[in-house]
This record gives C-alpha cells, structure tokens and sequence, in this order.
C-alpha cells in the first residue's frame, strides 16, 4: 500500500508520484503490499527535519525514513546490483513489509527542476524513485555506489515514462511531464 499526503500547499500529480512508486517497487521485486509513505510537505517542515535527523541547516529536496531492514531480491548490500524487471514470483511472494517514509519538498524540487530544465513534476518523480531506492539500501556516498544509484534511478523512470506514455498513447492522451532521456541520471542536491 502506498499512501500519498501532500502538506505542501504546492500542486502536485499524487497519481502519478504513486505510480511511479508502484513500478519501481514492481520492478524491484517488493511484495505489492508492502506500504510506503510518501509525503510532501513545505521548506519550514522540511528544514526542521534536515536539522533534526541530518543535522544540516536549511530545507533538502528528499528524506528517506526507513523502517524494516529491506533489500530487494538479489541485493546482499549497498552496492549489489539489481536487474529491473527480474524478480521472480517466488520473490514477489515474500511477506509484505513496511518500507518506510519518503519526504519530498515540492518548493526545493521546483528550484531544482528549474535549473535542470524540467518540470517540477519531473523532478518530484526522480526524487520519490530516489528515496525510494535509499529505503532499500542503495546509497551515493562514493562515485561507484552513485554510479549504480544513479544508473538504476535513470533507468528505472526511463522505462516508468516509457510505459506511461505508451499507455497514454493508447488511450488518445498525451504524455505529461515527460522529460528528456538525459534527466533522471541526475541525482538530488
């Protein structure tokens, strides 16, 4: 179950934040009850956490909460590689976990968006897959672990509009928010 709470006062397309979510867990293999939180809330929110639980000043564009140790299948550590799209259904079919919380802050990621040359949709999408993967482990504190976090966060909202654009192709709608091949290897702050 994902659960979307938008406390930002800023517009945002929860739809498709819980899409996104959806498919990444899909894709890597995390049983589809598994509940995860996402919540979007404003830079003084934001900031209170940042300091409180990073100890850094200022607002961050995301958050990532974990609650039970869980790593997708096939992944021992950190820095394992996973293959989107390859889960088993034996693997799918391991009890359902509480992931944790993700929470993004819509005015950061609207800045970011702006200097990168998206939407602030766009980068909402990026930054919920990015916390996503840091509840299950994955991190970018060297260059190889940001190679591998990055790669599969761009591949993964590669292949998430993909999909997206192509079911919206087929049902006569267009497809919002897409963003270039090059966006989503970028990661936040």
């Amino acid at each position: 179950m994902i659960e979307i709470v938008n406390e930002s006062g800023a517009e945002a397309d929860e739809l498709a934040l819980e899409d996104v979510a959806h498919y990444v867990l899909g894709q890597l293999g995390i049983h589809p009850l598994a509940e995860l939180s996402v919540l979007l809330i404003d830079e003084d929110a934001m900031s209170e956490l940042h300091e409180k639980w990073m100890d850094e000043p200022g607002p961050t564009d995301v958050l990532s909460f974990p609650m039970d140790e869980l790593r997708p299948p096939g992944l021992s550590g950190a820095t394992a590689s996973a293959s989107v799209g390859h889960a088993t259904g034996e693997e799918r079919a391991a009890a359902p976990d509480l992931l944790g919380d993700v929470v993004l802050c819509p005015a950061v990621a609207a800045a970011q968006a702006q200097q990168a040359g998206h939407s602030a949709q766009a980068e909402l999408e990026l930054l919920c897959v990015h916390g996503i993967l840091h509840l299950l482990g994955y991190d970018h504190a060297d260059a190889e672990e940001e190679a591998e976090m990055f790669g599969l966060q761009g591949e993964l909202l590669r292949a998430w509009r993909a999909d997206r654009a192509a079911g919206q192709a087929d049902s006569g709608d267009s497809a919002d928010g897409a963003v270039g091949a090059q966006e989503g290897q970028e990661g936040p702050g």
